[in-house]
């Protein structure tokens, strides 16, 4: 079956890349960054449109604290950063690590003994850090989005402990960008809430005049300190997916929520939403930044971006080929190729059931292909539980180019591609968040999938062809003659009857003469 499907049309999503040498040369790539609050280590690893997180470890070493005082990097943090970049170095040659860039920022960049520890880092671990300025910073960081949002269209805002980085981001590309004095470690040294809020109103202003328009329909927030307090928005409003990228807000929802944490024990609220303290002291002024930055720009949405400079790093690395490929399709043909029974069939499968959903919008049609390149990636689960592992590994998978309502969209057909029904199932705590249609859609299209996986016999020829008639309220399938025949067995039959059943139909069945 393979020849068949290398050699045949792959229509508008292209022959796959994820497997071919400009994404194998952006295997096991490495990223080291050394910021204002934390310290971490990144290696990708799998299709490298949409890349797996190989390893990810972090450490919050506050080497910016007190910079604004003292003018130099804090010492318990350069102490703390060191000993997390002597390990990282290790570890990255212990996995063969094949590209590893180490990144510095604002910390480091502005503090008087920062080529000092450089030149120590350097000495002790054999790493050169690379100290980018603030417009790279935003660059990078703007790449990031793109990485997860090919089509975004917006402002990017990324916070770290001493700056704050505006990119605005349109057509596939970074456009201007600026960087200022706003991170939340930076701003712990300026004395008095007036004064802070003075810096920040001034802050914010400048930068505004600086790209020249006060105004984006859609602002991306990457940073720990937003993601912090996105996880609060989440606790408070009751959010049933606790999935941080593309996690969407209102300038209302947010406002809500920075009067829900200026009210909050911090410490209490740090365990609920399951993050350090460290990290919580530093969200009351994170939110004081926001709360200005919606003042100033006017966004309809606020989106989380859990994809920030370390993956625009790796975006810089990909050829143009590579960054125009769809993120989810990429990502789902290497799960396919990686894990399904029969390689390629994900494709067979989708031109199977595409006659259900011909008048759909090509959004929807990528998101029915993944479903249909992801149909089989589980089999090896217990068969009692495989409906419900399916449903947890779409609506929780690192998956870029997926809003949440698509992600439980993608969940419920796969849940349906292995079970009839949903009742009693992870999809109930879910179901707000998919509206009736959509449902209703997911169900057919899962029960499509289960009924043409009985087809998925080397020759897919005998597969037969479905045609809706609408108006009839009828579901044909023209099988052909022989061995399609003999394929279509009692079990099939019973799939098939359920599948017009989701569609309001009746089946009908065709015999084709050879």
């Amino acid at each position: 079956m393979s020849d068949v499907i290398e050699a045949e049309d792959f229509g508008r999503f292209g022959a796959p890349l994820f497997d071919g040498p400009e994404a194998r040369a952006l295997r096991r790539v490495g990223v080291i960054d050394v910021g204002s609050n934390s310290v971490r280590l990144v290696v990708f690893d799998g299709a490298a449109r949409s890349p797996a997180y190989f390893f990810n470890e972090k450490i919050l070493c506050g080497l910016g604290a007190g910079l604004a005082e003292t003018g130099r990097l804090n010492p318990k943090g350069r102490d703390r950063a060191m000993v997390a970049l002597k390990r990282f170095a290790i570890l990255a040659r212990g996995m063969e690590v094949n590209s590893l860039t180490c990144v510095a920022t604002a910390a480091v960049r502005e503090a008087e003994d920062g080529p000092a520890f450089e030149a120590e880092v350097k000495a002790a671990t054999g790493l050169k850090l690379w100290v980018i300025d603030g417009t790279e910073e935003a660059r990078l960081s703007g790449q990031g989005v793109l990485l997860g949002w090919p089509e975004a269209e917006g402002l990017m805002c990324d916070i770290g402990g001493s700056s704050m980085e505006l990119a605005e981001v349109s057509g596939g590309a970074v456009g201007a960008t600026v960087s200022g004095k706003l991170g939340p470690l930076k701003l712990q040294g300026v004395k008095g809430k007036g004064a802070r809020k003075e810096e920040i109103d001034r802050g914010v202003r400048a930068m505004a005049e600086t790209l020249g328009r006060d105004r984006y329909d859609r602002l991306f927030l990457v940073g720990g300190s937003w993601r912090a307090i996105a996880r609060v928005d989440m606790e408070r409003r009751g959010y049933p997916l606790h999935v941080l990228h593309e996690y969407t807000m209102t300038p209302r929802d947010v406002r809500a929520t920075l009067d829900f944490i200026a009210d909050a024990d911090l410490v209490a609220l740090g365990k609920q939403t399951s993050t350090s303290q460290a990290r919580m002291s530093l969200v009351p002024i994170a939110a004081e930044v926001l709360a200005r930055v919606i003042r100033t720009f006017h966004p309809k949405e606020i989106a989380i971006s859990s994809y920030g400079i370390r993956e625009g790093l790796l975006y810089e690395q990909m050829p143009d080929v590579l960054r125009a490929r769809d993120p989810l399709i990429e990502s789902c043909r290497a799960s396919e190729a990686a894990s399904a029974r029969l390689p390629g069939f994900g494709r067979v499968l989708y031109r199977f059931v595409e006659p259900l959903f011909a008048r759909e919008k090509d959004r929807r049609k990528r998101l029915i292909r993944a479903c249909c390149l992801l149909h089989d990636v589980s089999w090896r689960a217990h068969p009692d539980y495989r409906a419900e592992i399916c449903f947890d590994n779409a609506t929780r998978a690192n998956l870029g180019g997926l809003t949440h309502s698509e992600r439980v969209y993608l969940g419920l057909a796969l849940l349906h591609r292995y079970r009839n029904k949903r009742e009693g199932t992870p999809f109930d705590a879910l179901a707000p968040l998919l509206c009736d249609a959509d449902t209703r859609q997911a169900e057919v299209l899962g029960k499509a999938m289960r009924f043409g996986a009985m087809f998925s016999a080397q020759d897919h020829s005998l597969m037969g062809q479905l045609k809706l008639y609408p108006k009839k309220a009828e579901l044909e399938l023209a099988l052909p003659q022989g061995d399609g025949e003999a394929l279509f067995g009692e079990v099939a039959e019973a799939r098939f009857k359920s599948l017009a059943g989701s569609l309001g139909c009746e089946p009908k069945v065709r015999v084709v003469k050879g």
